[in-house]
């Protein structure tokens, strides 16, 4: 027997401000047409039937993940892509890029997540 995720709880204050932010991120989430602005709960509905919910809390973020999300660039390498999160009011947390390493951006929020290298670039593919 195995078990599979089916979604993703990420505690906020601003629920909605914070799926509408990660669907600018995410090309494959989309916004579920029940989340509005107020609501205690906003999601994302992903491939698979995945969900990514945020979940109204009292209380603002103060310690570093337990868990987070490590992001793959699609259509951009990592750089691009960090710099377009970052465009979209992400923070870096730890840039650990050098030649093979990944960035550790926070969301606006201050949720961590990575950015990791594509696929092409950990096989030395140039995009031409």
């Amino acid at each position: 027997m195995v078990s599979r995720t089916s979604n993703f709880c990420i505690d906020a204050a601003d629920p909605y401000a914070q799926a509408t932010w990660w669907a600018q991120v995410l090309d494959d989430f989309v916004l579920d047409d029940e989340s509005a602005p107020g609501e205690d709960e906003c999601g994302l509905e992903g491939p698979a039937g995945r969900w990514i919910g945020f979940l109204k809390v009292p209380e603002p973020k103060t310690v570093k993940n337990r868990m987070h999300m490590c992001l793959r660039p699609v259509d951009a390498d990592r750089d691009a892509e960090v710099e377009r999160i970052l465009g979209l009011g992400a923070t870096m947390v730890d840039d650990r890029r050098g030649h093979e390493g990944w960035a550790v951006l926070a969301d606006p929020e201050g949720n961590e997540f990575c950015v990791l290298r594509t696929p092409a670039d950990e096989a030395g593919v140039s995009r031409a």
